[in-house]
């Protein structure tokens, strides 16, 4: 790594990231029914029907890792807690050993020097919601602002900061439209909804927390940089249509009111009743943003029905997910976004990692490249007057990467499944070692 501590500012965090269906095992504590469960066990949707039943066992081995993060030099973690595991009907009566967990985990964080950040929801919607439509009905919003209260009331006076979703776009369009994880819908009425109910609720969650005194509230988005395919008007304009759906769409409503004309030009005619006068909710005020980065994508015009494109290889090298290693777009959501969204308030890399074949015979040299790479970028970033204060590195482990099962290791430290046994990479050891210089 060629980075150290002082080339960040003074109380920036370093953290690792990990959500709960994809590491805790759901099958344990007592935890509800989630729609991944039933996605997973549906032939065709995920990579060999696994799902999250065992994952990590983190539920089991909690302290473990917890101690695993406190030797790398970490100074946060950021975790999500599982809707399911709290509500397992989603409402009603809470499951007292999942609060129990997360009241443990959130205090072994503090007796570590770790700062505990919590996401609400990352992805696992219970069952009996889903039945009522999940994402698809406008009640959501509240159901979600009832979950907020039942886990911040135990635990929002010790975590150092929250955020309600994690990943909008995906809850919406990826979900939805692409059908690609749960509930697989491929609908633009759907798509339209959930879109728009994902940022009510975040809306409704962030009322919940700052009635209970939540201090350091943000949102987390995920980004993508449009490359057109070629020089022509018409890639230009599929590419800016697929940032505007990607990008422009969530950011827009949390802080400008209003979502872009492109993207509603083929939105608009589905969208929920009065949609249009849900802004003031969407855009509660926030304390900080984190932006979740990856990749590029190449993006073609094509003759078929809106949004009349699709995505193409690109030539830059790749990760096993067969996205392309790009980090100037880190760069430019950054810089961006606090030019054009967020002007003073914080920004946090939330999410950054890459998935490799990873075995422990062989260091995983790539991923330490690809992190050096993107935390160049940030450092830039600062240089140029971003008020960056953190940044995550996804995932502290191998997990359950969704629709593609236990296949790609995102992590920093190998998991064998079989036994569960962790070993620390080689990129845990150099950025324990860049943490501590």
């Amino acid at each position: 790594m060629h980075f150290k501590r002082s080339d960040f500012p003074n109380g920036f965090q370093f953290a690792a990231a990990t959500s709960s269906y994809q590491i805790e095992g759901h099958s344990f504590g007592g935890a509800g029914t989630t729609h991944w469960d039933t996605f997973a066990a549906t032939p065709g949707n995920v990579v060999r029907a696994e799902d999250g039943a065992v994952a990590c066992d983190h539920y089991h081995r909690w302290e473990e890792d917890l101690d695993l993060m406190q030797a790398m030099g970490l100074d946060a973690y950021r975790f999500s807690t599982s809707w399911a595991r709290v509500l397992p009907e989603g409402r009603g009566t809470p499951n007292a050993d999942g609060l129990d967990f997360y009241d443990r985990l959130v205090d072994g964080l503090l007796a570590r020097g770790l700062n505990p950040m919590v996401t609400l929801y990352h992805w696992e919607l219970p069952v009996p919601l889903a039945d009522l439509g999940g994402w698809r009905n406008p009640d959501i919003a509240h159901w979600f602002a009832d979950f907020t209260t039942v886990v911040m009331e135990r635990i929002g006076d010790r975590v150092f900061s929250a955020a309600p979703v994690n990943e909008p776009w995906c809850v919406g369009w990826l979900s939805h439209f692409m059908g690609h994880q749960a509930p697989g819908l491929r609908d633009i009425r759907a798509t339209a909804h959930a879109m728009h109910h994902v940022l009510t609720a975040h809306g409704r969650s962030v009322q919940a927390m700052r009635a209970l005194g939540v201090k350091n509230i943000g949102a987390v988005c995920n980004f993508e940089y449009a490359h057109p395919v070629d020089d022509t008007p018409e890639a230009a304009a599929a590419a800016r249509l697929y940032d505007g759906y990607y990008n422009r769409f969530f950011m827009g409503g949390l802080f400008k009111g209003a979502y872009p004309e492109d993207v509603m030009e083929g939105l608009g005619p589905h969208m929920p009743k009065g949609w249009e006068d849900d802004f003031a909710l969407i855009g509660q005020p926030l304390d900080w943003v984190g932006l979740n980065y990856y990749t590029c994508k190449r993006i073609a015009p094509t003759d078929g029905p809106w949004p009349a494109h699709e995505e193409v290889p690109g030539p830059l090298p790749k990760t096993q997910m067969g996205w392309e290693i790009y980090p100037d777009g880190l760069h430019h959501f950054l810089t961006w976004v606090h030019e054009t969204y967020t002007r003073g308030l914080p920004l946090y890399v939330t999410e950054n990692g890459m998935a490799n074949p990873d075995t422990l015979d062989v260091p995983d040299q790539a991923r330490i490249d690809y992190l050096d790479a993107h935390l160049a970028a940030a450092r830039q970033a600062i240089a140029d007057g971003v008020p960056l204060a953190g940044y995550t590195f996804w995932s502290l482990m191998d997990n359950y990467e969704w629709a593609l099962g236990y296949e790609k290791r995102f992590g920093l430290i190998h998991v064998d499944f079989e036994t569960l046994k962790r070993t620390p990479k080689a990129s845990y050891h150099a950025l324990a070692k860049a943490l501590a210089s």
